[in-house]
């Protein structure tokens, strides 16, 4: 008699975690992630800061292009996965009103954006199995923020998957596919250096 493969853990198991243990549902079996840091969550919130502003609404004029409905730290199933985000969008255009979610508690709208901030404790899974989540469900375009080395990777999914079309580091500005309608200025995402 082989050994028997251990039993893979559902939706429903994954949402029975308290919140505040902080993981996710990743390839049938429960990840857990270290509470996020202070350079972590700055990341997070100075990228919404930055987008929210010009695209999280209906447009205004060409500062303010508008055309979606952002988010943080949303409970999803995408891919197979129960897993929260850090940021996220959906295009006004294909959702014409804010994803809510279900009678389980997770959205299934699946986001036409995602941007995972890198951190020791989920970077392997980020640039690994959620990734492969995230192609599969169908993900337009996603960042990996990288706070250590102040830099954001850009991919955009292809049928045999991501391809990186965008790098950008602290001291640069450049448009981002898909917000490509401003010019980011990579600076403005990141915590400043030194005091003061």
């Amino acid at each position: 008699q082989g050994a028997r493969a251990p039993q893979r853990a559902t939706i429903a198991d994954w949402l029975a975690i308290p919140e505040e243990r902080r993981a996710e549902l990743i390839d049938g079996r429960i990840v857990q992630h270290a509470m996020p840091g202070p350079l972590h969550g700055a990341t997070q919130g100075g990228l919404f800061s930055v987008l929210n502003p010009a695209f999280g609404r209906r447009r205004r004029d060409d500062a303010h292009p508008g055309g979606w409905w952002l988010s943080q730290e949303v409970d999803m199933e995408l891919g197979g996965a129960g897993c929260r985000p850090d940021v996220l969008g959906w295009r006004r255009d294909r959702h014409p009103t804010l994803p809510l979610p279900d009678a389980r508690g997770v959205v299934v709208d699946v986001p036409d954006w995602i941007c995972e901030v890198l951190s020791p404790s989920t970077v392997n899974v980020d640039t690994g199995r959620k990734r492969e989540a995230y192609h599969r469900a169908g993900v337009g375009y996603y960042w990996l923020a990288d706070p250590e080395r102040r830099s954001i990777t850009v991919l955009r999914r292809m049928e045999e998957g991501y391809v990186i079309v965008a790098v950008v580091a602290a001291g640069e500005r450049a448009r981002l596919a898909p917000f490509e309608a401003i010019e980011l200025e990579v600076d403005e995402v990141f915590v400043d250096e030194g005091a003061g």
